[in-house]
């Protein structure tokens, strides 16, 4: 028989059954004061733009607002199951801060200045981020290739590529004319074609063929307008030698698991390249005295390198927490916001005498400023960002990355980098914007690093008891149901029991019983985690659907079963408006006919919140290992 067992003690979160009266909806908005604040926007960016044509040719201004209108809208076409692909390809072609590296690269077989050095070291990890970010685009796309799909042979894109590269070559050694603004259009072009071919499973593949076109002909119009000697030419090859073999190296030993904490490694080296090479620059350009610059490229050369500063430390932060070496409670320091407030007061202050041309002494003084004080905000405000709301910091950081490539454009006069950093920048802001909707948090807040954090008040009172089963029972209730929906959280990837729940889908679908999944945007700990995960075991996508999609079907399921998931289920969000997770749109499986929940014990989320579905009176638990139960019960299904 179950076992039933008494719920926590008192100071725990949400009645059983408790009936919450729901807030008053909101008093509806003035239409006069909804087109007033619309008109003070439009006015506001029409000033930025204003500012921005006083220094800015115009070229590059269009380049850099049409490349963020595209991101915009190519983003919001990518299907959600393919977020995570998604954050691998931006990642890679945000590896095009090697574009910036390359242009200080001299020197000979080694760098013989300080600008040179640091042009070599962001050309190295800028390589690490291409190569490693493509293949694991590749192998993670490859995981939803299902049996019966056509052949596919992305190796013949070569051939193109080469044949550009190769009429760009002849082009300028027979003085036919400069071919490079053209070859960095269809290098843009394929980038953005790259982001775009995400939206279906049919052309994703492609997508991340186009990516590796554009970054190649990127990098090969950059390597044709330098004109190395034999020993900087064995310096060039070099540093993208050791860079593209670490990328393999990192990206062939990681598994989907932990692919959270390498998309956040990765951006932690986009930081680190944009800022060095906007220090070389400076340090390059004042050669000629500080008065040569100009104020355009001064403002860039600041904020390429504060944002390289703040995508670097909070990108660590990201990773330790990820992985498991930080806590991942949100940091609570007193006067937390006032500490904020005070270290981005001394970045414009920073900020401010830089753009005063001062002495090459005092500008550097000012850059190192400005990488100090943007790191020590990247490290606080990740750090006061709690465990649960990780998937929109790693969506955060990667539209960092993208803003710090773009500014790297704009110092460089480069439209190509303003292209891709625009893109990236703009589709990581969109992705943050969709899984903020999925969480229910707010961007201001996320951008401030100041959500995660504590319930306004005490939350409800847990009261009555969980119902225990064993493995037999639960294979008992899954055969004798006519529709089962799966809900799989991270527990499922941690304990890597995705082929035993893919063979528990497949066993039960093979006996007629209609076996779906549903899926979290932000289940895992990046967006589309699960997805891939699942088409790792074989699952076919078809039957793998999004939480919009399959929130009504649960009233008509027979068996709703959670496997590692906590937060994502939590009836709390919509039941205790203290909870930690209070408004967060969930997977409602308590309105199953009967509900099944696996975990390790009866502990709480990443989000820290206790979960009321545990002790709804149609729901029972099977606790233990996840891989464990699992394999024992894919035994006893098909017994």
């Amino acid at each position: 028989d179950h076992v039933a067992r008494a719920g926590p003690a008192p100071a725990v979160a949400a009645v059983e059954e408790a009936v919450v009266e729901a807030p008053p909806p909101p008093p509806p908005l003035d239409p006069y004061q909804q087109y007033m604040t619309a008109a003070m926007r439009a006015s506001g960016a029409s000033a930025v733009f204003l500012g921005l044509g006083s220094g800015v040719s115009p070229p590059i201004l269009s380049t850099f607002c049409l490349s963020t209108i595209i991101g915009y809208y190519t983003v919001f076409g990518v299907a959600p199951a393919l977020h995570s692909p998604l954050m691998a390809v931006t990642n890679a072609i945000s590896g095009m801060t090697a574009v910036g590296g390359l242009s200080l690269v001299g020197g000979g077989v080694f760098p013989s200045t300080s600008a040179q050095l640091l042009g070599a070291t962001a050309t190295a990890i800028s390589t690490v981020n291409i190569v490693g970010g493509f293949l694991v685009t590749k192998k993670m796309l490859d995981l939803f290739k299902r049996p019966d799909d056509p052949d596919e042979h992305p190796e013949l894109y070569a051939i193109p590529v080469v044949g550009t590269l190769g009429a760009y070559g002849v082009a300028g050694m027979a003085g036919l004319g400069d071919l490079a603004p053209v070859v960095s259009l269809a290098s843009g072009l394929c980038c953005i074609g790259g982001i775009a071919g995400l939206a279906d499973q049919q052309t994703a593949r492609l997508g991340n063929t186009l990516g590796q076109s554009g970054v190649a002909l990127g990098m090969g119009v950059t390597l044709g307008a330098m004109h190395p000697d034999p020993g900087t030419a064995l310096q060039v090859a070099g540093l993208l030698g050791a860079g593209g073999g670490a990328g393999y190296m990192i990206a062939n030993r990681v598994g989907p698991t932990e692919l959270p904490q390498l998309v956040a490694a990765f951006h932690s080296l986009v930081g680190i390249a944009a800022a060095a090479t906007a220090v070389g620059e400076y340090v390059h350009l004042v050669e000629d005295g500080p008065r040569s610059i100009d104020a355009v490229t001064n403002v860039s050369l600041y904020l390429a390198t504060w944002i390289g500063g703040i995508t670097a430390t909070g990108s660590v932060v990201a990773f330790g927490k990820l992985n498991g070496n930080l806590g991942s409670a949100p940091l609570a320091l007193a006067g937390r916001d006032q500490l904020n407030m005070g270290m981005g007061a001394a970045s414009l202050g920073a900020f401010g005498l830089f753009l005063t041309n001062p002495s090459p002494e005092t500008g550097l003084l000012c850059l190192g400023a400005a990488t100090g004080l943007s790191g020590a905000l990247g490290v606080h405000m990740t750090a006061s960002i709690g465990g649960a709301d990780m998937p929109v910091v790693i969506t955060v950081l990667n539209s960092y990355s993208g803003w710090a490539l773009c500014a790297e454009g704009f110092m460089l006069d480069n439209p190509l980098l303003t292209v891709v950093g625009a893109l990236i920048g703009s589709s990581g802001a969109i992705l943050t914007h969709i899984m903020c909707e999925a969480m229910n948090r707010d961007i201001g807040s996320v951008i401030l690093g100041g959500f995660g954090e504590a319930a306004k008040g005490p939350a409800m009172e847990i009261t009555g008891t969980h119902t225990e089963i064993d493995v037999d029972e639960c294979a008992n209730m899954l055969k004798d149901a006519s529709s089962v929906i799966i809900v799989p959280g991270y527990g499922l990837a941690v304990a890597k029991a995705q082929y035993a729940v893919a063979d528990i889908a497949k066993t039960l679908n093979d006996k007629g019983i209609k076996t779906r999944f549903a899926v979290h945007p932000v289940a895992g700990r990046m967006p589309g985690q699960l997805n891939v995960l699942l088409a790792e075991a074989g699952v076919p996508y078809d039957i793998v659907e999004e939480m919009e999609e399959i929130n009504d079907d649960f009233p008509e399921t027979d068996v709703a079963v959670v496997i590692g998931a906590n937060d994502t289920v939590n009836s709390a969000a919509l039941e205790d408006p203290n909870s930690l997770i209070a408004g967060m749109p969930v997977i409602e499986v308590w309105k199953a006919k009967q509900s099944i929940v696996m975990k390790r014990s009866m502990g709480v989320g990443y989000a820290g919140a206790d979960n009321p579905v545990f002790y709804k009176p149609n729901n029972s638990m099977l606790l233990g290992d996840a891989k464990t139960t699992c394999d024992a019960l894919s035994a006893k299904i098909r017994d």
